[in-house]
């Protein structure tokens, strides 16, 4: 299983300093594109500028050569919970998607799309996710924060669920799985209920600065690499 990529993160992080948030994402089975809120990349900031993200020219030319990296933009869901008309979030979530992806030199990308809070998303979000998906020859991925009916998600066309495995449990729905792989957002291994082949391990959400410090990143990291030994082991 060493050759097997499994530990990533959602994206935000405590730095201020883009080599380092660069060099803690490159320590990953799976280098994410760092997020830094400190500079102005908090979600619903960066979106108004799409494309200008701090750590994206160093993250692009450390990461060439590379077999997978993950990416990261709000999702089109949240921009309308944000106050967007759904056609400038599908546009601005394009462009940025677009822009931060131009000029990769690696195997594979993985995108995420952040939807905190798609629970409380009252139209038809899986529409908007097609124009976007339909756009790029990427891996696709969804990150949920919150509770929501999990069987929305395993009906859609996305193939990674991500989710704060530490409180809520997808297992128990009757679509579970169809044919999905899972980022289990962990804090202990027994929040994994159903580790499987092409899952991935991360935080449950991301680590922006107003509730982490830099020194936390280190000790999430370990912890992530420690479960992920363990589980990994248990599939060879």
């Amino acid at each position: 299983m060493d050759d097997k990529k499994v530990v990533t993160q959602i994206g935000s992080l405590p730095y201020d300093n883009v080599d380092e948030a660069v060099n803690y994402s490159l320590q990953h089975d799976i280098s994410f594109l760092p997020e830094l809120p400190k500079l102005g990349d908090a979600m619903m900031d960066y979106i108004k500028n799409p494309g200008k993200m701090s750590c994206l020219d160093t993250f692009r030319q450390k990461t060439k050569g590379r077999e997978v990296v993950k990416v990261q933009c709000v999702g089109p869901a949240t921009l309308v919970l944000g106050g967007y008309s759904e056609d400038e979030a599908i546009s601005r979530v394009y462009e940025h998607v677009s822009a931060i992806t131009d000029g990769f030199d690696v195997g594979k990308i993985i995108l995420f799309l952040d939807e905190p809070a798609l629970g409380h998303a009252g139209f038809d979000y899986q529409t908007a996710w097609s124009a976007i998906f339909g756009s790029f020859n990427f891996t696709y991925g969804v990150h949920v924060c919150g509770n929501m009916n999990w069987d929305d998600m395993f009906s859609s066309e996305i193939s990674i669920i991500s989710f704060d495995a530490s409180l809520y449990d997808i297992t128990k729905y009757p679509k579970y799985r169809s044919g999905k792989r899972i980022a289990w957002g962990v804090q202990t291994i027994d929040d994994v209920k159903d580790f499987q082949e092409g899952d991935l391990l991360t935080g449950p959400c991301g680590m922006g600065p107003k509730f982490f410090t830099i020194d936390d990143c280190p000790k999430r990291l370990k912890n992530l690499q420690d479960i992920s030994e363990s589980l990994c082991s248990q599939l060879t």
